[in-house]
């Protein structure tokens, strides 16, 4: 019997040490190891002064060892529900003796990520007192928002461990950093001051510098709030824009979240719409149109129409917005009344396919690539759709669609003497998750129409905020010199024909105004935008107008920008 007991000893010490005793003793090392992360401090999202748009803070995570916790896991499950808001039936298997995905008894759970360093001791301490084992903290950054909905559609937001949306997601990366990680020897729930233990640091993620003005991004907010609740809008949409440089100073959604409340908001309305939502500009489509007329040298800011008040056009009688006789305009007139029949006269100079080339030049059916994801490209209909009637309707702003920020962009050309260069929400050079370089030292430019075409659309332009003779005296701003385009468009919503989803006009409209100022050497380009206003006489002059005299009057005062020193040119409007 002796004999046989000692052959089993043998027989199991030959087992354990030589025919595989690395395996034995990677799992005997196992039961008292315990694999750690160490999170990377995410980068912060700051505003071309520096100010925080979005920032990590000192947090810590809740941690717990099953081996320690499980005689009293219902209980701890309960005081981390109540304390820390965590939910009660995740936590709970948590604290209970289990196996990793390797088969060993798990040593480390998350129980709570993110927690602000002071609530986290002030936990640790009441566990410590109620005689709960088991747990500890480990940092853990939390990231906050202190503008909370400032720049909101800008910046997105921080899940648990994801981004969603906005600057946060595609720039995850960069801001993210890389976790590092730390293996150690525990001995009874601790750790073995002496024992074996190996680390790789964190490396901490990159900081992100955007062009945005976090005070202007404030004022312009709350400033279209203001207007989208006064017009009983569904939404709005603000962007300012620095003229030479491309950079967006702010850019402005209404509905928007809190980005440190987000579950609080419509999914809708957590995100950009600025540009996201394509939809027909209208009006302000004028200053692309004739602007590219001026430039192929088959018109002049002074050149004469008789304007019917209607005109039959194929499928379709085009009327404008006012009702009128047989009238004589200039084409700054056309401009300036904004009359979609003179307009429609004047776009039968071009030649086929031209217009659409200069519309194509300004940015139009292309994404502008700002800096932020999911981006529409808008409907630029192509060469085989344009049809004589489609180019008509075109020519004053319907049967296209735009974002905002083309849009801005494109106004923002004539602004820069003609030049389209490029908007851009990040300061220096970032590349996005997807591979793209964006940014200030990566923009580009190029040139659209040429200087004086630029020039005279300017003239026309400001005869639209004429007090006289414009259709938008309420977009001046006291002391500039202000150039200007109304905008007022059908909205397509999707509806069913014979059974068939198609697009069609509900009787809603897109009011806006877009322009820029002072006129003789523009600083800034302003765009407002308000979706389907139900209050009586609601347009892109009275409505959108007064909310660009204020951010234009806000940013040329916060910038220094010198009054005008010379009065608003006058072009003539009638002959």
């Amino acid at each position: 019997m002796i004999a046989m007991v000692l052959s089993l000893f043998g027989a199991r010490l030959v087992q354990l040490q030589g025919l595989d005793p690395e395996q034995y003793a990677a799992m005997a090392a196992a039961e008292g190891t315990v694999d750690v992360v160490l999170p990377a401090t995410r980068g912060d999202i700051l505003d071309r002064n520096g100010q925080p748009l979005a920032q990590s803070i000192e947090g810590v995570a809740i941690i717990g060892d099953p081996t320690m916790t499980a005689d009293q896991a219902p209980q701890i499950a309960k005081f981390l529900a109540e304390q820390l808001d965590v939910d009660y039936f995740r936590v709970l298997p948590l604290l209970r003796e289990h196996k990793t995905k390797t088969g060993e008894p798990a040593r480390f759970e998350y129980l709570a990520r993110h927690v602000p360093a002071t609530v986290g001791e002030q936990v640790l301490q009441q566990a410590e007192s109620r005689h709960f084992e088991g747990l500890t903290s480990l940092r853990d950054p939390v990231r906050t928002y202190p503008g909370g909905d400032i720049g909101a559609n800008i910046t997105g937001f921080m899940g648990i461990d994801k981004p969603y949306g906005g600057l946060e997601e595609v720039f995850d990366k960069d801001l993210s950093g890389q976790d590092g990680s730390e293996k150690y020897e525990v001995g009874d729930g601790n750790r073995i001051p002496l024992g074996d233990s190996v680390t790789k640091p964190a490396r901490d993620g990159q900081d992100l510098h955007t062009t945005i003005d976090r005070d202007l991004q404030w004022y312009a907010q709350r400033t279209l709030r203001q207007a989208v609740e006064d017009a009983k809008g569904d939404s709005g949409i603000a962007v300012v824009m620095d003229t030479r440089t491309g950079e967006v100073l702010a850019l402005a959604d209404d509905p928007t979240f809190s980005a440190s409340d987000p579950a609080a908001a419509k999914v809708k309305d957590r995100r950009a719409r600025s540009l996201n939502l394509a939809y027909e500009p209208g009006s302000v489509e004028k200053v692309l149109t004739l602007s590219a007329l001026i430039d192929a040298g088959k018109a002049t800011a002074r050149d004469r129409l008789l304007v019917p008040g209607e005109l039959d056009r194929q499928d379709r009688v085009i009327h404008d917005h006012w009702e009128h006789g047989l009238i004589k305009l200039t084409l700054a007139g056309v401009l300036a009344k904004s009359s979609n029949v003179g307009t429609v006269l004047a776009s039968d100079k071009f030649a086929p396919g031209e217009l659409r080339a200069y519309l194509a030049k300004f940015g139009l059916g292309q994404p502008t690539n700002v800096g932020l994801g999911a981006e529409s490209r808008g409907n630029l209909p192509d060469p085989a759709l344009w049809t004589s009637q489609v180019g008509d309707r075109i020519a004053f702003g319907q049967s296209l669609s735009v974002n905002a920020m083309q849009m801005t962009a494109a106004v923002n050309t004539i602004a820069n003497k003609g030049v389209r260069v490029d908007p851009t929400l990040i300061q220096g050079e970032a590349r996005r998750d997807d591979g793209m370089e964006i940014g200030t030292d990566v923009s580009t430019t190029r040139r659209v129409v040429s200087a004086d075409a630029a020039r005279q659309m300017t003239l026309m332009m400001e005869r639209v905020v004429d007090e006289d003779d414009g259709v938008a005296p309420a977009a001046n701003v006291p002391g500039y010199r202000v150039a200007g385009k109304t905008g007022t468009a059908q909205r397509v919503v999707t509806c069913t024909v014979n059974g068939v989803k198609q697009g069609c006009y509900d009787g809603s409209n897109t009011v806006s105004f877009a322009g820029f100022a002072p006129a003789e050497d523009p600083r800034f380009t302003v765009y407002v935008v308000i979706q389907n206003p139900r209050i009586s006489g609601a347009g892109g002059g009275s409505t959108a107008g007064p909310v660009f005299s204020k951010l234009m009057g806000y940013a040329l005062h916060r910038y220094g920008v010198a009054p005008s020193h010379r009065k608003q040119t006058v072009l003539p409007v009638e002959w």
